[in-house]
């Protein structure tokens, strides 16, 4: 799945076996199979149950239980080391890649348990895909980026060049970055101003066609005017992708999203639409934090 930083699919071109599965088992993103167990209800884009992570001795997430439903931003929102990005990774196995990680509870997308051992990370990450804080673009042309996921995934249904570049454009046209860069596919993208980076590589997790986009603080490098640009653009992703961003910025989780979590030393305290736990939230703490008396 393309990414921010390179995506996280190319990140794992190589990624850590999972357990053997009977021939032809490997399940892709969505799993046609029911899985055993309570279903999954369907206004969950992502729903985790009594989900706990360790790294090492040191348990990170503790019983969170959460529904993130589709079609929607969420933020989630919390003081620094509260586990909010330690979640936000967990939902397409990102932590997998340090050592000494271990999960227990379950995280089901798109009616899936993808810590089942029959789960393919490079499917996983093609279906839920991921932009880190700053935006790292590869040493590439533009258009180089926007096609190295496909021609990566693309296999022996790979586009012809009139089809790619017509993905390309239909990508960066709902980034609203077409115009800027339609006449100069070839320039390095690193030369790209911030915002536009930024753009670039929430634009090239597109054509892979995932459901679910995680975003790490994607504006915390970008002043107000690049920040305002991305929060539009947001705006504009919502009705079509489940977004579920971390920010520590309030303002900005009141401004684009439509639900929040609110995370303290490893748990989730509450769950609420963003309108109503900035207006009455259920438990003190969150009024304390928001309020900004601590974080």
């Amino acid at each position: 799945m393309t990414t921010s930083m390179a995506s996280s699919a190319e990140l794992d071109a190589a990624p850590p076996a999972p357990a053997p599965a009977a021939p032809g088992a490997e399940a892709a993103l969505p799993a046609a199979a029911p899985e055993p167990g309570p279903r999954v209800p369907e206004e969950c884009g992502v729903l985790t149950r009594g989900f706990n992570l360790w790294y090492g001795d040191f348990q990170a997430l503790v019983d969170v239980s959460a529904c993130i439903k589709p079609r929607r931003i969420t933020a989630l929102i919390g003081p620094s080391g509260c586990g909010k990005t330690t979640l936000l990774r967990s939902f397409n196995r990102m932590n997998e890649r340090f050592t000494g990680v271990r999960t227990s509870g379950e995280i089901s997308i798109l009616g899936k348990n993808i810590l089942d051992p029959d789960v393919s990370l490079i499917e996983l990450r093609k279906a839920v895909g991921m932009v880190f804080q700053r935006p790292n673009p590869l040493p590439l042309s533009i258009y180089e980026n926007m096609v190295f996921g496909l021609r990566i995934h693309g296999g022996a249904g790979r586009a012809s060049r009139a089809g790619e570049r017509e993905t390309v454009e239909k990508a960066l046209r709902e980034v609203f970055l077409w115009d800027a860069v339609k006449d100069r596919l070839g320039a390095r993208a690193t030369e790209l101003q911030l915002e536009q980076q930024q753009k670039l590589c929430i634009a090239r997790l597109l054509p892979l066609k995932p459901e679910i986009l995680l975003m790490d603080e994607p504006c915390s490098a970008l002043d107000a005017e690049a920040t305002e640009a991305v929060e539009e653009l947001l705006d504009g992703l919502r009705s079509r992708y489940t977004i579920v961003i971390v920010t520590h910025n309030m303002a900005q989780a009141r401004r684009v999203s439509d639900d929040c979590l609110f995370m303290l030393s490893g748990r989730l305290v509450e769950q609420s639409p963003t309108a109503e736990l900035f207006v009455n939230p259920r438990d003190k703490r969150t009024e304390e934090y928001i309020q900004g008396r601590y974080g």
